[in-house]
């Protein structure tokens, strides 16, 4: 089977270093003050915590044996108010953690779909959608946690095990040094460890973001899937990126697990070393009350060595994931704004190309040496075989590409001077693939200017007989229609498309196949509603029905790269070349059926 975008693993550009996470750190940088407060908070709270210890050792060692009860009394009120202390500080530090770990995780998310919008549609073109959507929410989500507690954790972790270190010295020297003779090993596991995990979760982000874009791409052709009764081989597909995800993840997780048994096992034998060293010290300058509470703070000085292990498997977990995010946002709009960039004056209609030549691919043009003018007012209809270019100079006009060589000029202002916004907010585009969003029909169709009122939207309805159906549904301009429209017929997905372009009340109005999908009657009376909104205002229209554009100001015949003949319907059928072959090929055809 021949492979596709969604199982073939994407190649890494950029490699992680500290930059990205300096860049990550920006987003911790407006909470701060509330991140410094937490710190602190949690600070005292483990200093007061392991000061209990050290009140069992003063109980043991002086309060007991000189039976001062009162001094008993005061140590063990003490302790608990350690205790309370504690539960209070960790009970703060749940709820600010929880609170700006999702702040920080909402505001990332808003940056990267906020740069999403402004990428241009060869960034779409080029890739499955499911492996866009995957770093919009599970890649963000999996940092999650770490952005949660991570950060808190380890700055608590650290100071702990300041902490404890200090009081252990205080309590002991040569049980101390006993005591932190584990880490370098561990240190040097870690180390060793790292790259390997580093590439295993690199392999696991590559292989979650093949099933993602499969599936997203199975639920949109399910109709078609089952209609060419595909299900078993779609099935040994998914079976297929299925197991290469699990054994991509059981690899990972396995490198992962192999951080706790080493410092667990590390753990037992310093604990056991200070167990000997201490039973063979006592009554060498070490008591049994000294004895019990090292023994107290050794076990409590491995468990911050955990949580900073778990958050290491943590950031080398998040570090696959946190490269895909910024490689997503440092993608540089091909279609963008210059820096000098002007706003667009009220359009009066002139378009004009000169000597565009345009290619998708390098070295595969599809436009070359383009040049023509149209003038306000006129309305000019694009024909000629699929993938010749039709489509493609309407996109130029709306500058959803950037021209290869040549100019684009719309009142003599070339596109590339002006904002994109300024020059697409006066334009009108309904493009060959109609798109339907989750919602209200007037909702749709008021998407192209949100401050339409719903008389405006009707009357842009009835202009393209539109009304008519959507008044017959149960509840009329306010149905709810599903996401790309399912429960509309394609004539009635491209007629509501149709009223959402010219509600915008544009100086330039692109049809792209408008009517492809509306039956010849309701076609007759699109036209006579178009008659009055194309009175003054600059028109294209791409159709492969030619009775839709004999009425067409000026008609382009556009192969091979260029723009083979051009005039009236009149003037074309008389010259009988190409486009007078395309039209009594289509007549000749209607005619047999």
């Amino acid at each position: 089977m021949a492979r596709n975008k969604y199982d073939v693993d994407e190649e890494l550009d950029i490699e992680f270093n500290f930059d990205q996470v300096r860049r990550l750190l920006k987003y911790i940088k407006p909470y701060k003050k509330r991140l410094f407060l937490t710190v602190i908070v949690m600070l005292v709270a483990s200093f007061t915590a392991f000061t209990g210890p050290y009140l069992i050792k003063i109980a043991l060692d002086e309060a007991i044996p000189k039976r001062d009860l009162s001094q008993l009394i005061l140590l063990t009120l003490l302790y608990i108010g350690t205790l309370l202390i504690n539960a209070l500080g960790l009970r703060y530090r749940l709820s600010s953690t929880a609170e700006m770990g999702q702040s920080i995780i909402q505001n990332l998310r808003r940056d990267l779909f906020t740069h999403l919008q402004r990428l241009p549609f060869a960034f779409y073109d080029s890739r499955p959608h499911g492996k866009i959507l995957v770093r919009v929410v599970n890649y963000i989500n999996t940092l999650s946690d770490l952005l949660s507690n991570g950060l808190i954790n380890l700055i608590t972790d650290l100071f702990t095990l300041m902490i404890i270190a200090f009081f252990m010295l205080l309590l002991d020297l040569r049980l101390a040094l006993i005591s932190l003779a584990g880490l370098p090993v561990l240190f040097a596991a870690l180390f060793l460890l790292k790259n390997i995990q580093r590439r295993l979760w690199q392999k696991v982000s590559r292989k979650q973001s093949n099933m993602n874009a499969y599936v997203h791409e199975s639920i949109n052709g399910m109709k078609v899937t089952q209609s060419f009764a595909r299900e078993k081989e779609n099935f040994a597909t998914f079976a297929t990126i299925n197991q290469s995800y699990r054994q991509a993840w059981m690899k990972a997780i396995i490198s992962l697990i192999l951080v706790n048994p080493i410092a667990e096992n590390l753990s037992v034998l310093v604990i056991a070393a200070v167990y000997l060293a201490g039973v063979a010290w006592l009554n060498q300058g070490i008591s049994v009350g000294v004895l019990i509470a090292f023994l107290s703070y050794i076990s409590s000085f491995w468990l911050p060595i955990f949580n900073l292990t778990n958050f290491y498997n943590s950031l080398i977990n998040a570090a696959a994931y946190i490269e895909r995010i910024f490689e997503t946002m440092d993608e540089k709009p091909s279609v963008a704004d210059a820096p000098d960039a002007k706003l667009m004056p009220p359009i009066r209609g002139q378009i004009e190309f000169v000597d565009v030549c345009f290619a998708y691919e390098e070295g595969q043009e599809v436009l070359h040496n383009v040049s023509f003018q149209v003038n306000p007012g006129e309305t000019i209809a694009l024909v000629g075989p699929t993938g010749a270019g039709k489509t493609t100079i309407v996109n130029l006009i709306s500058r959803f590409y950037d021209v290869t060589s040549g100019k684009v000029l719309i009142d003599g202002i070339d596109l590339r001077e002006v904002t994109l916004q300024s020059l697409r907010s006066q334009m009108g585009v309904m493009l060959q693939d109609t798109f339907i969003f989750s919602g209200t029909i007037i909702d749709n169709i008021r998407y192209s200017r949100l401050d339409a009122s719903d008389e405006e939207v009707i009357a842009a309805a009835r202009a393209v007989c539109a009304h008519d159906f959507i008044v017959n549904m149960e509840k009329g301009y306010y149905t709810e229609v599903n996401e790309r429209g399912s429960r509309l017929s394609v004539g009635e997905r491209q007629l509501i498309s149709f009223a959402r372009a010219l509600l915008a009340d544009p100086r330039i109005l692109i049809l792209d196949e408008a009517t492809s999908s509306i039956d010849t009657e309701t076609e007759l009376l699109v036209q006579q509603g178009l008659a009055k909104l194309l009175v003054n205002r600059t028109s294209f229209i791409i159709a492969h029905r030619l009775s839709t554009i004999k009425n067409a100001d000026r008609i382009m015949y556009i192969d091979d790269g260029g723009i083979v003949e051009a005039g009236t319907h009149e003037t074309l059928m008389n010259k009988k070349g190409a486009y007078y072959r395309l039209y009594m090929s289509q007549y000749q055809f209607l005619r047999a059926i």
